[in-house]
């Protein structure tokens, strides 16, 4: 098939790798958001998907809606077959949802119905699941609802955070998404409906989700602060300034502390739950690089005063 690829960030790249590597199909264009401003000088940078499609010598369409006529027009031009989408990030008006002959195909990082939205592999480890996946779909204009055409399963590793998770899904998912193209193009995959059971919803975690609250379990702390690694980013405040929480470990032995009650060893710093204590294993104070908790402990001579609130 003649394929328009549209992703944008990182994680898109390994399934546009994957069908510019397929000898059954043609990557025609590639379809992502516009230069977006980045680093200290915000400088206008492509996204990771233009610069690999560039690259590959591949046109690059960067519409500022996909409703915009011009991009239409251009997209009826080429008349791809089909177009496979990964973490795109705009909505796809039904204009151009109706332009390829067999639609827009997603992939998407959770097993639906679950999980739909934006953020489906942090909300997964946040909610403590053991198992999650990637599904392909048909993209309709109803939030990722589409019929579904495949899915995998993966693990969910007790210290996964969600870039680690998402890194494998991205990998394993192009693999997906190109044999979905493959049984597309033969006629011997159709798709069927979703459940209608088991529907839950994954919108963009902000940074007030992102507060670690205290008070709750320890092991819900440590889903928190490994659903938001990378982003946004757990974080508490202490005298004050946020400080962010990279990765902490679970301490079930130690319950003599209260709920964000700091103690600090030698080479240890811990923090009290609602349940049991956590270990800060590694932090990050604002305007600061990340470091072993320990190490930020003794910078600021913890007292017994002093708390994460």
């Amino acid at each position: 098939m003649k394929l328009v690829f549209a992703g944008t960030p990182e994680v898109a790249v390994p399934a546009l790798d994957a069908l510019i590597a397929s000898e059954r199909h043609e990557v025609a264009a590639v379809v992502t958001r516009p230069d977006a401003p980045a680093g200290r000088g915000r400088r206008l940078v492509a996204s990771p998907v233009a610069q690999r499609a560039e690259e590959a010598g591949i046109e690059v369409l960067k519409p500022t809606r996909p409703r915009d006529p011009e991009f239409q027009a251009r997209l009826r031009e080429i008349a791809p077959d089909c177009c496979p989408v990964v973490a795109y990030g705009a909505l796809l008006p039904k204009s151009a949802l109706d332009i390829p002959a067999h639609g827009w195909v997603n992939l998407h990082f959770s097993l639906l119905p679950a999980w739909r939205g934006a953020a489906p592999v942090q909300h997964s480890i946040m909610a403590g699941d053991e198992v999650t996946g990637a599904s392909t779909f048909l993209i309709e204009e109803g939030l990722d609802s589409g019929p579904l055409y495949g899915v995998l399963t993966e693990q969910v590793r007790p210290t996964d955070t969600s870039g680690d998770l998402l890194t494998r899904l991205a990998f394993a998912g192009a693999g997906l998404l190109a044999a979905t193209m493959d049984g597309i193009a033969d006629g011997a995959l159709r798709a069927v409906p979703q459940p209608a059971e088991g529907i839950s919803l994954a919108p963009k975690i902000t940074v007030e989700d992102a507060k670690v609250d205290w008070a709750v379990p320890a092991m819900r702390v440590d889903r928190v602060v490994r659903g938001c690694n990378p982003a946004p980013g757990a974080w508490t405040v202490f005298r004050g300034e946020r400080l962010k929480l990279i990765s902490v470990g679970l301490l079930p032995e130690r319950t003599d502390l209260a709920a964000g009650e700091l103690a600090g060893a030698k080479n240890n710093v811990y923090v009290g739950t609602g349940s049991h204590a956590v270990e800060l294993l590694w932090v990050q104070p604002q305007g600061k690089k990340p470091m072993r908790g320990a190490d930020w402990a003794r910078g600021v001579r913890l007292t017994a005063a002093d708390r994460l609130a």
